[in-house]
């Protein structure tokens, strides 16, 4: 418990300059305005930090902050504020505007609420958020060979299945699963806490027929799961997919209205969930139940609980997958998603640095880049094709090169240079050839890399066009192939419509 001055004089000063703005655009017609309200509205700002030392505002080190609680402790000590300074100015000292002080308290508000929101975009995407592995298990198998189960937990078994599961997913999953085993075991787990009391290494496979999108707590769930399997056990869960939730949607309304009412039923259930303002609010008034699930986050989620996804098939409305336990599942169960990501590429001499974009991925997609490469071939531009961990927005902002505007705090860190070659994954890194691989890292990567100038098509063009610009700057110097590499880009930019993939 220390004094965080840091907060304390960000404080300070964002009242001073909210002072003079709000007095500098105000139509008042006293002769000395900032004399004037200097005593009333420093006497409010005195209060609410008064009222914020006694919450606790100064005594927390950035770090341990919380949106939510910071937010509402904000807001609680300006309101109480305000009401004391209304009723001095109404019984006591008349003569001020109270439209004036009202103004001064709420742009106070709504200055620190966007301060804040800002500060924790970044601070959530900087954050690394290490993926804590837990220590190693022994190797660890199912306990007893499997036999046909006795008719009474065969019965139990389709009737579960068939209670969640009707038509062609329960004749695929009877069809193609051993549900009639001893050691498979078909759950219907509404909360993490059913798959908790399984015994451990006793089943081999464990089906869930319940629908993911009713699960609040799915990592957790995963995870549990994951620690009763023995090694490379089986999963199975099924979901409804956002695809068909929006294909339902589009087809339910007429034209122009059905777009309309599938934008607002996305942005409540997929929106506000994940974004930290609103997300607990969300999970309190709709208990976590109706979720709208990508086929990408659920996938990403399995990947980052210690599955790989094996088998998938789509059937009528629900998406099924099957997932091979292939690691302990991390510490730490839930991830934070703000509008800003960070992601590890590879800089000058090899090192890794965060490069800073806005978020055009579903969640946890970071974990699903191996299995999208084995899945899917490379697109032109060297992307990859039928990339299912993209949202629309995110297409939206990646042709226009919204999503790396944040780059430019790369630019002002020196981590990144104007022009340059694009800053890679390990992943696509690894793709390169090795004596590319060595030029690269003699500099640093750039916003505008030489694929604008050339619009390259294939992995091995793209290789081509960067190996030229790296010998040129071998030749003639960085600053020189900067400079003709920015008119060739710009060129294409103006002329030849280049937009980001």
């Amino acid at each position: 418990m220390r004094f965080n001055y840091k907060i304390f004089l960000a404080d300070i000063i964002g009242f001073v300059l909210l002072y003079f703005l709000l007095l500098a655009v105000s139509p008042l017609s006293a002769p000395q305005p900032y004399i004037k309200y200097a005593g009333i509205l420093g006497l409010y700002a005195a209060c609410v930090m008064v009222f914020c030392a006694l919450s606790g505002r100064y005594t927390k080190r950035l770090k341990f902050l919380k949106f939510r609680y910071s937010t509402i402790q904000y807001v609680s000590a300006s309101a109480i504020s305000y009401l004391l300074v209304l009723m001095l100015c109404i019984y006591a000292f008349q003569g001020y505007s109270l439209a004036v002080v009202s103004t001064y308290a709420i742009i106070c508000v709504c200055a620190v609420i966007v301060i804040q929101t800002g500060y924790f975009a970044y601070y959530y995407a900087s954050d690394p958020e290490v993926v804590q592995e837990v220590a190693p298990r022994e190797p660890k198998q199912v306990l007893y060979a499997a036999t046909e189960a006795d008719e009474k937990t065969k019965e139990a078994a389709l009737r579960r299945i068939k209670l969640h599961c009707s038509g062609k997913a329960y004749d695929y999953i009877v069809g193609n699963l051993p549900v009639t085993s001893t050691n498979t075991r078909v759950i219907s787990c509404k909360n993490p806490g059913i798959a908790e009391n399984l015994q451990e290494y006793r089943y081999d496979m464990i089906i869930d027929v319940f629908q993911l999108n009713n699960v609040r707590g799915i990592n957790k769930l995963f995870s549990t799961v994951n620690r009763k399997l023995p090694d490379n056990g089986i999963f199975v869960g099924c979901f409804t997919p956002k695809s068909h939730i929006k294909k339902r949607i589009l087809e339910k309304y007429p034209k122009g209205i059905n777009w309309i009412v599938y934008s607002f039923f996305y942005f409540y259930r997929r929106v506000i969930p994940k974004l930290f303002i609103t997300k607990r609010l969300y999970y309190d008034l709709t208990k976590g139940r109706n979720r709208i699930l990508s086929i990408s986050e659920v996938f990403g989620r399995l990947y980052y609980c210690g599955f790989e996804v094996i088998g998938e098939k789509r059937i009528e409305h629900r998406q099924f997958f099957i997932a091979r336990r292939i690691k302990n599942p991390p510490a730490k169960m839930k991830r934070r998603y703000g509008p800003i990501i960070s992601l590890n590429r590879i800089g000058k001499n090899g090192k890794f640095f965060k490069v800073y974009k806005m978020r055009t991925m579903y969640p946890y997609s970071e974990f699903l880049q191996e299995y999208i490469y084995k899945k899917n071939n490379l697109q032109e531009g060297g992307k990859f094709r039928h990339d299912i961990r993209v949202n629309t927005l995110g297409r939206f902002m990646r042709r226009y090169w919204i999503d790396e505007l944040p780059m430019i705090a790369n630019l002002l860190k020196g981590d990144m240079k104007l022009v340059g070659v694009r800053p890679l994954s390990k992943q696509y890194f690894n793709l390169y050839s090795p004596e590319l691989q060595r030029k690269r890292v003699k500099y640093k990567p750039g916003l505008l890399p030489p694929f604008y100038a050339d619009m390259p098509k294939t992995l091995d063009e793209i290789q081509a066009s960067e190996m030229r610009y790296l010998d040129m700057c071998e030749e003639k110097g960085v600053f020189r192939t900067d400079c003709v590499y920015f008119g060739r880009i710009l060129k294409s930019i103006l002329f030849k419509h280049a937009h980001s993939n």
